[in-house]
């Protein structure tokens, strides 16, 4: 498990700074964001679910 997250590194700005043209920067920003994006709809999820079991019960 500890291998898996020096694999999945990745430069953001080497990439920036060798993309072809600015749509692929565009898509490398929006990608780097879309795991915290996630992270942030799941976290919310979660504390409306426990919200509402709270409340019922």
């Amino acid at each position: 498990m500890r291998i898996l997250p020096l694999i999945q590194q990745v430069n953001i700005e080497e990439k920036l700074k060798t993309a072809s043209d600015s749509s692929y920067q565009t898509g490398v920003i929006i990608g780097s964001f879309i795991p915290f994006v996630l992270l942030i709809i799941v976290a919310y999820w979660m504390y409306y679910l426990a919200k509402k079991r709270d409340k019922n019960g």
